[in-house]
């Protein structure tokens, strides 16, 4: 079977005939022309997986050769050889967008390297990866068995997304291996989050950051060294979505990366007020009562968020100056980006990126979206998209000029939920597949993380008999009703409010300018 068809053109093909035999014995099929010209005609008739294209010949030269080659088939690899190490010839054909430059002499090597990077890259790739996780698999397997923190766990859950992102391309059986590996993982997450949850809820002095801390321990701190600070918080927001675009804002930022942990239910009218107020939720219930929306109210459940950033100023008895702004589109952000020298002159400025959480239920809802978000890999390559083409990404570009300090965060993640398990609530019960709250609820004890009295955990109790059941895993709730259906059209979607590392552990990342002159000793 042939590794490759190739092309190389050079007006001395002949005393490369040592090189070409070389190459034949490697399995290429290489096809030989001694000007441009040729060159042209035979990628018209014919199909070549790369080309080894000279640049000084007689006639047309190397890049004039290209040039013609690119309006037939733009997509061949071409790979210059050539004498000259003049800068402007290597400037052209880099601008030219060849794959690669070599300088004669060239030894077989020289070309074998070229042709595995530009021709088997990713299929060497695919196989060292698989080699490389197959290796660690059983390591991860004792770290998940030893996870007795909230550290240890952090670790596992960014050991385990590291490899989902190497392996997002491969088809292989380390990829089902890791899904796997995840489940298992998640599990025994789970296990931990009950037996420390109410503990964590109860001893605030002594837990793990969550999200009622995230204005005390990390925005606070900054302010009081005098920096202006943007926290800029994306709903529903992963790790391994934020690994992702952060590939595109580390040419512009240094990063210090962490997780946090999210409270329950990992829904934005606890997780994220929480957040703006300082407090848990049966807290800003019980003090701030006209900023609380309980379960059972028609209206939105996080409209107050500026009024409760104001309170926690308030009671920290802060006198720095805020704004506070939210992008549901991009003609918001288009307008923030606009007046992005006004928000210079606030201490504090606070914006809520939606996006994302709105791709996840537009993938619920819609078909076309489904489609198009169809794998986890599909999920963050949208989200990076969105991001590099968004005015979201405007406003970073803005940021770089500045030397603010930026933390980027989110009031919870989302998981893929696949197994339905059955839970039967009255009408008042809320519509959320990870959590439910309600006074009569019917459900297996094994399956869920159940808070009988929801003063432990800090959350509003509605009347007397109010329970919270949270789902584990990948679980969903699914109602007896219309059981099949209902399942059919849940399955395989993203959702939130449970519990998972997807859920709970979540991005802290405080971010600067690079070009940000550095602290005066």
């Amino acid at each position: 079977m042939s590794n490759g068809t190739l092309l190389w053109v050079d007006d001395e093909i002949e005393l490369l005939k040592a090189h070409i035999i070389f190459l034949q014995k490697k399995d290429y099929e290489v096809v030989t022309a001694t000007n441009g010209q040729d060159a042209i005609d035979l990628v018209r008739e014919r199909a070549f997986d790369l080309i080894l294209l000279d640049e000084n010949m007689p006639g047309l030269s190397g890049l004039q050769t290209l040039m013609a080659i690119k309006e037939i088939n733009g997509t061949i690899p071409t790979v210059m050889v050539t004498k000259s190490e003049e800068e402007n010839i290597m400037n052209q054909a880099i601008g030219a967008k060849i794959a690669d430059y070599l300088i004669k002499p060239v030894n077989p090597n020289q070309i074998l390297l070229t042709l595995k990077k530009h021709l088997h890259k990713r299929a060497i790739e695919s196989e060292v990866t698989n080699t490389n996780y197959q290796q660690n698999f059983s390591k991860i397997g004792m770290q998940i068995n030893d996870s007795y923190t909230i550290d240890d766990w952090c670790e596992v859950y960014k050991k385990l997304v590291f490899w989902e992102l190497e392996l997002a391309d491969s088809n292989s059986e380390m990829s089902d291996m890791l899904k796997m590996q995840k489940a298992e993982a998640n599990n025994e997450f789970g296990k931990f989050i009950k037996n420390n949850y109410l503990n964590w809820v109860l001893h605030p002095e002594s837990r793990p950051l969550m999200s009622p801390d995230v204005f005390k321990k990390k925005v606070f701190p900054l302010l009081n060294e005098g920096e202006k600070v943007f926290l800029i918080v994306f709903d529903n927001f992963r790790y391994d979505q934020w690994r992702v675009i952060s590939q595109e804002l580390a040419k512009d930022f240094t990063f210090e990366e962490d997780l946090y942990l999210s409270i329950l239910p990992t829904a934005t009218q606890y997780a994220r007020n929480a957040i703006f107020a300082g407090l848990m939720p049966d807290q800003i219930a019980k003090m701030f009562p006209d900023l609380w929306v309980d379960e059972d109210e028609e209206e939105g459940k996080n409209l107050n968020e500026e009024p409760l950033v104001r309170t926690q100023l308030e009671r920290y008895r802060r006198k720095n100056t805020f704004s506070y702004h939210k992008f549901n589109d991009s003609a918001e952000s288009e307008k923030i980006v606009q007046q992005f020298n006004k928000l210079l002159n606030n201490d504090l400025n606070i914006i809520v990126v939606n996006f994302i959480d709105m791709l996840s239920h537009a993938r619920t809802e819609s078909k076309m979206v489904r489609e198009l978000a169809s794998s986890e890999m599909a999920y963050r390559s949208i989200t990076d998209s969105w991001f590099r083409h968004s005015p979201v990404h405007d406003l970073f570009n803005a940021l770089a000029q500045t030397d603010c300090k930026i933390i980027i965060t989110t009031d919870h993640g989302s998981i893929r939920v696949n197994n339905p398990v059955k839970v039967v609530g009255d009408r008042n019960t809320n519509t959320n597949l990870r959590y439910k709250v309600g006074k009569d609820l019917s459900y297996n004890r094994k399956q869920v993380f159940e808070i009988t009295n929801p003063k432990e955990a800090m959350l509003p109790v509605l009347n007397l008999t109010t329970k919270y059941i949270f789902a584990t895993g990948d679980n969903f709730f699914a109602y007896p009703n219309n059981y099949n259906y209902y399942v059919r059209y849940y399955k395989d979607t993203f959702q939130h409010g449970g519990i998972s590392m997807e859920e709970m552990l979540i991005p802290m990342i405080t971010m600067q300018s690079k070009r940000a002159r550095p602290a005066t000793p």
